[in-house]
């Protein structure tokens, strides 16, 4: 491996390491053991190795807290010159969705961090999933930031090569330079999935006798042992056979002519290779989930196709879409991100400090589920709780000092979701319900103050792209099982390697037939939605949605007027719409009314239904009241629970599926978030309840994931022509 050599080029190794807020500390402590403390132990046996760091607020938090000992060894790396700290947003925000004091604050904190746990100022910053808009480098210079790292795809949208790239640029936006470098995609894709030589020969064919060239590269830190079969691969069983230690080597042996370098001190001594103006763009995985599922899955399947053909000179022009449309794609996302714009107008309002909730606005904007790809996301149930928890826990210490600390309520009409239609909002010190009389008269969030918990942060099941790649690959997966069978029925076989392999590349399942798993909803699920149903239709029908509506008010609109006095809210929600009668022509004129009651100072939600028969034919259908709460109730959760007073279930956990009758009060709720929620019906009904799962990617493989559960009440109801049936519904809120 070692050669003699004239010419020379630096080697410039960002490392970014980042756990979401709200991840499980179990978590954060695997992730440490496999992959940040083995790093730190590597670049200690190895001081002539130099790099740049990136670990996030929330990483840094969590280390201080349980491993401090960490943040004094990366120090004295620090001190010694060998590695370079990078700051970023400090909960690791996607910068173009928050509000620009937001931005330039949360750099500002992180490097402040930085200063003081390692007696540095940082000159650089990661720029979280690599989104970029043109209007960035002013807020980042603005903040004290000197240098970012993108993708090469951002260059390669304006027209520059790979060849163009070892260097950097300068940008700005009537702004002070801000020095921009393209970290290499062929480098991010063999790092550290191909032999050690390949990168060391590719470095070498790439030196110049001035040496003035640096290929530089930003990937995930968690790649080099917690990702899927990389920790051995990495680490090894011994630090002599492991591939970081086998780089790191080679580094080393090859020094005279490869030069390792912090990119921050490259930045600071050579002058940058030209100007540039970067369009908006993140990495190209990023641009391909933002389109709709079937674009998505035709753009990767286009996108290979080309790779595998080495056509790079129209590669370079492929474009998906556009990271802003999470927020069109997933309702969900941006329900999440307007209830953060919310809270930040709120929080701003009463001074914008720690005690009016800023440092928990600001954990509430990590970027990680608002969005979604191959891994995780908005779909991640535990993490997308924790960012509502926050943003209740901002919201509550704001409105302590706006409203005071005694009981209040409120109500307001306002376009919260930016669609040009008003939402309903009504908010207490007790209880928030936002209310959307456009798409059925439903519930979207309803926010337990005390708790600081949204019952109904609920994912509805929606075709990905990768479902369709989960669907083909099944399919081969059965043909080759079948084929095997035929040859050797005694010999059970299915195919993937033990291999570590990039999860880019790699499919991986985490259990067989998921794609029989997969359900497609087709309305949004949110709470209070008003079903109509065929007589005969079962709880598998209806859980699976594969049941015919026979009424028109799923999200349809409703009208909306609210009382308010002293003492309580009522909202009153009304929709004249039709029941279809099997066998006939026309369908039964039916009015739905239902008034939602919020009493002072109460977590309580009283909702009282009447159904009226305006036709002149008999109204014979079940009426199904359904909700969807989220309760961290995946994996039989023991915290999480349904409980029915004289009635014993055969599974009481809140993911659990099953159906009982004649039921007129029962309890949910989750003992660890200290949230029970009864409800008392006026009418006995049939109780349905099933998990909401859906299958998602991840690092490790596709795998089934809880995202709330269903509650439907069911009735029959029977109504002569002018009849009204009536039930009224109480839901209260307490400690377990």
């Amino acid at each position: 491996m070692i050669r003699e050599q004239t010419n020379s080029i630096h080697l410039g190794l960002l490392l970014h390491n980042h756990q979401p807020v709200g991840n499980f500390p179990w978590v954060f402590e695997q992730v440490y053991d496999e992959a940040y403390l083995p790093m730190i132990e590597a670049l200690e046996r190895h001081p002539k190795v130099r790099l740049s760091l990136h670990y996030t607020g929330s990483l840094i938090d969590w280390i201080e807290e349980a491993h401090p000992e960490f943040l004094q060894r990366v120090a004295k790396l620090v001190q010694r010159k060998q590695v370079e700290i990078v700051s970023g947003g400090y909960y690791e925000p996607i910068l173009p969705s928050i509000p620009d004091a937001d931005k330039i604050a949360q750099i500002r904190r992180l490097t402040e961090r930085i200063s003081r746990d390692f007696g540095v100022k940082a000159s650089g910053m990661w720029i979280a999933e690599r989104v970029w808009e043109p209007g960035l480098p002013r807020l980042i210079r603005e903040a004290g930031i000197e240098w970012t790292i993108l993708d090469d795809v951002h260059f390669k949208n304006v027209g520059l090569e790979d060849s163009d790239l070892y260097g950097y640029y300068a940008t700005e936006d009537q702004s002070p330079v801000l020095k921009v470098f393209a970290t290499s995609k062929a480098m991010r894709y063999t790092i550290p999935w191909r032999p050690v030589s390949e990168t060391i020969e590719t470095l070498r064919s790439l030196a110049t006798p001035d040496g003035r060239r640096i290929l530089a590269m930003g990937d995930d830190g968690e790649k080099f042992g917690s990702w899927p079969g990389t920790r051995e691969y990495c680490w090894g069983t011994t630090s002599s056979n492991s591939w970081v230690e086998q780089f790191f080597t080679a580094l080393e042996q090859n020094s005279a002519w490869l030069h390792t370098i912090p990119v921050g001190e490259y930045a600071r001594n050579y002058p940058a290779l030209g100007r540039i103006y970067i369009p908006t763009s993140s990495y190209i995985e990023m641009t391909e989930w933002a389109l709709p599922a079937k674009k998505s899955y035709s753009f990767g399947k286009l996108l290979h196709r080309l790779e595998e053909e080495k056509r790079d000179n129209i590669l370079q022009f492929m474009r998906g879409g556009f990271w802003r449309n999470f927020l069109v794609r997933y309702p969900e996302v941006n329900n999440q991100h307007k209830k953060m714009l919310r809270v930040h107008d709120a929080v701003y309002a009463a001074g914008a400090s720690e005690e009016t909730g800023l440092v928990q606005l600001w954990k509430a904007q990590a970027n990680d589920t608002y969005w979604h790809g191959l891994f995780g996301g908005i779909y991640m149930g535990h993490v997308r709780s924790a960012i509502y928890h926050h943003l209740i826990k901002a919201e509550n210490a704001a409105d302590r000092v706006r409203f005071g600390t005694g009981h209040w309520q409120r109500y307001e009409f306002t376009d919260f979701d930016r669609d040009s239609q008003n939402e309903l909002l009504v908010e207490s010190n007790t209880q928030d319900l936002y209310i959307d009389p456009q798409r059925g008269g439903t519930l979207f969030e309803w926010d337990m103050r005390r708790s600081e918990h949204n019952l109904l942060s609920v994912m509805t099941r929606r075709e990905e792209s990768y479902h369709q790649i989960l669907r083909e690959y099944e399919l081969e997966r059965r043909k080759r099982l079948a084929s095997a069978a035929l040859k050797n029925p005694t010999k059970q076989v299915d195919g993937g390697s033990t291999e570590p392999a990039s999860p880019h590349t790699t499919i991986r399942t985490k259990e067989p037939d998921l794609d029989r798993l997969l359900v497609i909803d087709p309305y949004r699920r949110n709470s209070l939605i008003d079903h109509f149903l065929a007589a005969g239709t079962t709880l598998s029908r209806f859980a699976e949605a594969r049941f015919e509506e026979q009424g028109n008010f799923v999200e349809q609109p409703y009208a909306a007027e609210v009382m308010q006095d002293e003492e309580s809210i009522s909202v009153a929600l009304r929709r004249d719409g039709y029941v279809r009668r099997p066998g006939a022509l026309a369908p039964v004129p039916v009015r739905v009314s239902k008034i939602l009651f919020l009493p002072l100072g109460k977590e309580q939600l009283v909702v009282r239904y009447a159904i009226e028969n305006r036709g002149e034919a008999r109204l014979q259908a079940p009426f199904a009241c359904e909700w969807n709460i989220h309760l961290l109730g995946g994996g039989s959760n023991e915290q999480a629970y349904y409980h029915i007073p004289g009635y014993v279930l055969d599974d009481g956990y809140f993911d659990s599926t099953g159906e009982v009758p004649q039921v007129n009060n029962f309890h949910i709720g989750n003992r660890w978030i200290q949230q029970d929620l009864g409800f008392s019906l006026s009418e006995t009904a049939t109780l349905w309840r099933f998990s909401i799962e859906t299958v998602t990617g991840s690092e490790a493989g596709f795998e089934r994931n809880h995202q709330g559960s269903c509650l439907a009440l069911v009735w029959p109801l029977e109504l002569e022509a002018g009849q009204t049936w009536s039930v009224e519904i109480t839901c209260t809120g307490q400690k377990p």
